[in-house]
């Protein structure tokens, strides 16, 4: 314990301190800019925060006044599309006329599966191996795939070939027979 006063004692702390400062000083330097610089976005991003809560705050106390917008004049929507559109695909190297007097020819009530046109003159039925696999997404049919034998894949895959003859869906079902047979 020493006998000198505190406020000798801490004069001491202060020139100790100094002269410990003033050796860091050449590292401080050099590092000063940067923490400067990390200050300033910090403040930034803080600044931005506050902003944008307020922002939430008015959005929220100003839903009430005003009247939402049923559809925006902006958004299009498939079923904004005329009636005439959905079913009218062309085929360049068939000739309607020739198509006329026939069940061949495309009807605007055509079925689409996924957004696929089915081949024409195919009847569009769902394979017994996966009912509903006509509207299933690649996603929907990866989940499915691990429960199914190689004869049910086989089946789905004749069925894609002969009606949307979709390139992933042929692929996936592909892979998966090579798969199975495999082990």
């Amino acid at each position: 314990m020493s006998s000198l006063p505190f406020p000798v004692r801490v004069a001491a702390g202060l020139v100790v301190t100094a002269v410990e400062e003033a050796r860091d000083l050449p590292r401080t330097v050099a590092g000063l800019p940067i923490t400067a610089v990390s200050r300033v976005l910090q403040l930034s991003m803080r600044a931005q925060q506050v902003v944008t809560e307020l922002a939430i705050k008015g959005d929220s106390a100003l839903d009430g006044v005003r009247p939402v917008e049923e559809a925006p004049s902006w958004a299009r929507f498939d079923d904004d599309l005329p009636e005439a559109l959905p079913g009218t695909w062309p085929r360049p190297d068939l000739d309607d006329t020739s198509l006329e007097h026939t069940d061949l020819a495309p009807t605007p009530t055509t079925p689409r599966v996924n957004g696929h046109a089915p081949k024409l003159g195919v009847v569009a039925q769902t394979p017994d191996a996966l009912p509903g696999y006509e509207s299933m997404s690649i996603a929907q049919l990866r989940g499915k795939l691990r429960s199914l034998s190689v004869d049910e894949v086989a089946e789905l895959l004749a069925f894609e070939e002969s009606h949307a003859n979709r390139p992933p869906f042929v692929t996936m079902l592909s892979n998966r027979i090579a798969t199975l047979n495999a082990q």
